[in-house]
């Protein structure tokens, strides 16, 4: 069974006719609080050529919206109407998991039938992040796993967590990576490969993520330079020896773990200081203006909410000569129109540029739509958590078991 292509099985491996498939899908999406509507479908949209793939094949779908204790934590009774809209042919809703509902209605599907179950996250033992050998133990994968032929993983955004609905069913299931899995994770290995300079843009709020994405890269030489932005440029500043002033230096104090990230760039900034791009200037909020100055007159009452001009125009020409450019987080705070220019400027240099782009994670994926650059990207991640621990580990748990699944049941 499978082909040596790749470590692992794909739709085009297995003959999936007649079949009993899971299929984990990730379509957890932005929904307003109250009417509970879904507000992007594109989510969905990414995974109807994996469902198209199945057209004759009996397919379960499973996913999670949101989290315990959040206003958009809700069934999946919108998403399978969603999904039946987008596909244009019936998805029906179950609202159970693995019980004996769940059981009866997949055990009585026909060829071409598809099911949405319930919201994997009502399952308290989903959320677990355990040893892969404890995950295959749990309710849900030891009660569904009788019913099926295949398991098929196609939840890429959702491919860092080690969550039984993750890496529970690989060991128990033949199982196969879905397409937009399989496209998603040619896309990134493709982007470390040895062939041309590779630059990194990142930036927003997730310090602590953004240096192991560093340590990473540039450990492995798989980096040729790496353009801080946000707040990650802020701590890059500070950890340089420049007067952040007093505002700036409590929000990091406050916000992200300050003593021990600090460490962290001071110990990058001394090995890989010519890959490391820091800003020269920044964008203070003064009093609701911009006022772009010197990261040498930092004043002590007004906080850092972009980059500045002069950093938006050396890293945009410096970009201009990169092969494949990675962005992940905003430079500032896009979200206020006068501190939305370098988050803006330097998407459009990378859109302009000849590198191959690729652009993750949910706000700067945002911050692209609302200036209408998100389609000329070459690839947009449909992950930003996937993104970024793909390349800060060895190995996303979604693709180390489905690779071990394959070696399994070959």
């Amino acid at each position: 069974m499978g082909s040596d292509k790749n470590n692992y099985l794909t739709l085009e491996d297995v003959e999936l006719k007649n079949k009993r498939v899971l299929l984990r899908i990730d379509v957890n999406s932005p929904m307003d609080p109250v009417s509970k509507r879904i507000l992007d479908d594109s989510r969905f949209r990414s995974h109807v050529g994996t469902l198209k793939a199945l057209r004759n094949s009996k397919t379960v779908l499973l996913a999670h919206q949101s989290r315990p204790g959040r206003k958009d934590f809700t069934t999946m009774e919108k998403h399978a109407s969603k999904l039946s809209e987008i596909l244009n042919r019936e998805v029906k809703y179950i609202d159970d998991i693995f019980g004996k509902r769940a059981q009866k209605e997949i055990n009585k599907m026909n060829n071409g039938d598809i099911i949405f179950l319930e919201n994997i996250r009502f399952y308290s033992e989903e959320v677990l992040e355990r040893e892969d050998e404890k995950q295959k133990e749990t309710f849900l994968v030891k009660n569904l796993s009788p019913l099926f032929n295949y398991y098929i993983n196609d939840a890429f955004a959702a491919a860092h967590r080690p969550h039984p609905s993750i890496v529970g069913f690989p060991q128990t299931l033949p199982s196969l990576a879905g397409k937009l899995m399989e496209k998603e994770i040619k896309t990134l290995e493709s982007m470390i490969e040895d062939n041309g300079k590779t630059y990194f843009v990142l930036g927003g709020v997730k310090v602590k993520d953004s240096l192991k994405v560093m340590e990473n890269l540039l450990e492995r030489d798989e980096a040729s330079k790496i353009f801080t932005t946000g707040v990650l440029s802020i701590l890059f500043l500070d950890s340089k020896g420049i007067d952040i002033g007093k505002k700036n230096k409590e929000f990091l104090e406050n916000e992200i773990e300050y003593q021990k990230q600090s460490k962290r760039a001071i110990e990058l900034l001394e090995k890989y200081q010519d890959k490391i791009e820091i800003p020269e200037d920044v964008a203070i909020n003064k009093e609701g203006e911009r006022e772009d100055v010197s990261v040498e007159k930092i004043p002590d009452e007004y906080r850092i909410e972009d980059i500045g001009i002069e950093t938006i125009v050396n890293y945009s020409e410096k970009l201009k000569d990169g092969q494949k450019i990675v962005m992940n987080g905003p430079a500032g705070v896009f979200e206020k129109d006068k501190f939305s220019i370098g988050t803006e400027e330097l998407q459009r240099t990378t859109t302009e540029s000849e590198a191959y782009s690729i652009i993750g994670g949910g706000h700067i994926c945002t911050a692209a739509e609302e200036c209408g650059l998100k389609n000329y990207f070459d690839h947009v991640s449909t992950g930003g958590g996937a993104l970024m621990n793909f390349f800060s580990s060895d190995q996303l748990p979604a693709l180390r078991l489905l690779e071990e699944s394959k070696e399994m049941y070959s």
